[in-house]
């Protein structure tokens, strides 16, 4: 887990050309998310503003992975099934831990600490 006072970065290359972003303004620990509701167990939402996923295996246990891919920098784009998908080159990672099950991407998805405060995800 990433500590309270530390950003989601990418590990991976940095934008391209092909559609990458930039992850210099990623929230810092204590920024809101979204709410809690929004995100479905047995699965996740990109809150693509913040530039974070955050997932719900089961009913409040919540998880955080940054939405940047560690290819190419995109921003991973939907949730299917078991899996955050990225658009840009077709990575995939899984929705338990952040690892990667499908490629280009070689590197996880970082993994930051999020707390359930009233209804609202916030980071740290």
């Amino acid at each position: 887990m990433i500590g309270a006072g530390a950003a989601l970065t990418a590990c991976g290359a940095g934008p391209s050309s092909s559609g990458g972003e930039s992850t210099s303004d990623t929230p810092a620990a204590g920024t809101p998310v979204g709410k809690a509701a929004d995100v479905p167990v047995g699965s996740g939402k990109i809150f693509a503003d913040q530039k974070v996923v955050v997932t719900q295996l089961t009913a409040g246990d919540f998880k955080a992975y940054s939405a940047v891919c560690t290819h190419q920098g995109c921003i991973v784009s939907s949730i299917d099934k078991s899996e955050i998908q990225c658009a840009c080159h077709g990575s995939a990672y899984s929705i338990k831990d952040g690892s990667v099950v499908a490629g280009p991407a070689t590197t996880a998805l970082p993994s930051a600490t999020v707390t359930d405060k009233n209804g609202t995800l916030t980071l740290g």
